[in-house]
């Protein structure tokens, strides 16, 4: 166990988990209170094939599909907004179409499958010194933009009509929303992969919002949960010799089902 204290592996999963709780702990809760909180499993879909294309391109793959993910995140604001669909219908359309992609641009070239298995089910143990500060980078603009329109998208979320007719750019808000949540989205891919990203989005928050009574304590305890069940985890992992992607969900689980037994028994905060 000291021996994982002391590692340089540790260290860099510490950090690069820290981040990662900042941004899903912070922006989940504004997902889930909007009802959109499977957007961020069809964004991971559109990830794949932006990473996809960076190991066929031998190219950063991580820098490639965030710029994918992006690309995503706005043709599905173009799709809600100007195609009369519901914002369900517009995800479930692109998602479909990133998977496709992702899929077709993995038959044209074989030979990164071990890479690209470490992005589909994470390896937070595995991060290099690179993809720690990009993850940081990444949070940090997450943090700021979150920070800096926080009045005006606490307005748009519980009363997004009475928001609009006050002046509250709310498309703008909504744009800004889907861009994070994309870049959230890649954030996640090397720590918890891309088919459990969405659970630290979705399963923190809803859980902070069974024990919270203010918005700033919820935005406060769903970070803490983030950070709890990625810390955990890892070391359970280690215990156990199990993925530590899937022992980071299972945590973030346990903490849930405890928010909803503390709840019962009206223990808030």
């Amino acid at each position: 166990m000291t021996e994982l204290l002391t590692s340089g592996i540790f260290l860099r999963a510490l950090l690069a988990g820290l981040f990662l709780a900042l941004a899903c702990g912070l922006l989940g809760v504004f997902l889930v209170l909007r009802k959109e909180a499977m957007i961020g499993h069809g964004l991971a879909h559109v990830a794949f094939s932006g990473l996809a294309l960076g190991f066929i391109l031998n190219f950063m793959p991580l820098a490639i599909s965030l710029v994918v993910c992006l690309l995503g995140a706005i043709l599905i604001l173009e799709i809600r907004e100007h195609g009369s669909l519901y914002g369900d219908t517009a995800l479930g359309i692109i998602s479909s179409a990133g998977l496709a992609l992702g899929i077709l641009l993995v038959s044209l070239k074989r030979g990164f499958g071990v890479e690209l298995m470490s992005f589909l089910f994470g390896d937070i143990l595995a991060i290099s010194s690179g993809e720690v500060w990009f993850s940081g980078v990444l949070a940090l603009v997450v943090v700021i933009l979150l920070k800096i329109n926080y009045q005006a998208l606490i307005f748009m979320t519980f009363d997004r009509e009475t928001a609009l007719v006050s002046g509250v750019r709310v498309k703008r808000l909504e744009r800004m929303l889907v861009l994070l949540t994309a870049m959230t989205v890649v954030l996640g891919l090397k720590l918890v992969g891309i088919l459990l990203v969405t659970a630290l989005l979705v399963i923190p928050a809803s859980a902070s919002l069974q024990v919270a009574q203010s918005f700033k304590k919820t935005l406060l305890i769903s970070t803490l949960f983030s950070f709890v069940s990625i810390i955990s985890g890892i070391f359970l992992s280690y215990w156990l010799d199990t993925p530590a992607a899937a022992m980071i969900v299972f945590v973030a689980l346990l903490l849930f089902v405890g928010a909803l037994i503390s709840k019962k028994k009206k223990l808030i905060f």
